[in-house]
């Protein structure tokens, strides 16, 4: 369990300290498209029972929201993969809204071997332009790094996230840090169950009090045996002012080569 222990020191730490688009509830890991490889991922996201009202006039809050995010991706190389979110939501008075456009590049120089098992690492980037109904910073930066291991059976991931708000009132050169961690085990062909952890300790190096941090572990299946990979997760939130219940969905499609 060397591999665990120390992916464990690295994100036990966490929570989300100030509003964000839940567009993509997700922890990084070794998935990568192949040089010229198109990819799909419908992410899909609902809070049937939130646990804050609105930060600042006007917000989107996420009660009773339904998130739909489809986030298309390319192969550029064996090691880079580049991404654009396009992110929707339903709220909780039917409108449907665009939140503003992501995009991402990813790099993973670190990929399990031959067999399929070993350790993996790299780097996510992502910059977001953000309508103002959902964050008071409408430019974002985030640095997500990518650290994890798979074995035959086990996977275990950490992305200690950090990010930047370009513009608004929140406006730092301090970042905030938002750590995830992944464990998940492989019970039948095709089948695997796991838990995942989300959470926002505030400003990297003057991390918020406990009672101002949020903290949320979700309990996932995800399986190949369904027509499209399919993962499916239920989440609760550990404290009384964050989302008490999130429910998530990702579909993925691959589209093959260019």
């Amino acid at each position: 369990m060397r591999p665990a222990a120390a992916l464990l020191l690295l994100a036990i730490a966490a929570a989300p300290a100030h509003a964000v688009l839940p567009d993509e509830i997700q922890v990084y890991t070794d998935d990568i498209n192949a040089p010229g490889e198109r990819g799909l991922e419908l992410h899909l996201n609902t809070t049937p029972s939130a646990g804050r009202a609105p930060s600042f006039p006007g917000e989107v809050t996420t009660q009773h929201g339904l998130r739909m995010t489809p986030e298309f991706s390319w192969g550029l190389t064996r090691t880079v993969e580049a991404g654009l979110y396009l992110p929707f939501e339903k709220d909780g008075e039917d409108r449907v809204l665009f939140a503003g456009p992501k995009f991402r590049l990813k790099w993973l120089p670190l990929q399990p071997g031959e067999g399929g098992t070993g350790w993996f690492a790299g780097l996510n980037w992502e910059y977001a332009m953000l309508n103002r109904n959902f964050e008071t910073a409408t430019r974002t930066l985030e640095l997500r790094p990518i650290i994890g291991w798979r074995g035959r059976d086990w996977l275990l991931a950490a992305n200690p996230v950090v990010d930047w708000n370009l513009n608004g009132p929140e406006r730092s050169g301090r970042p905030d840090f938002s750590p995830a961690f992944k464990v998940a085990r492989n019970v039948a062909a095709g089948v695997a169950l796991g838990v995942e952890y989300y959470a926002d300790l505030g400003p990297l190096g003057r991390p918020l009090p406990g009672a101002q941090q949020s903290h949320t572990l979700y309990f996932a299946i995800e399986t190949t045996r369904t027509p499209v990979p399919l993962h499916f997760a239920i989440g609760r939130g550990l404290k009384d002012d964050v989302d008490k219940w999130t429910v998530k969905a990702i579909l993925e499609f691959s589209f093959g080569k260019s």
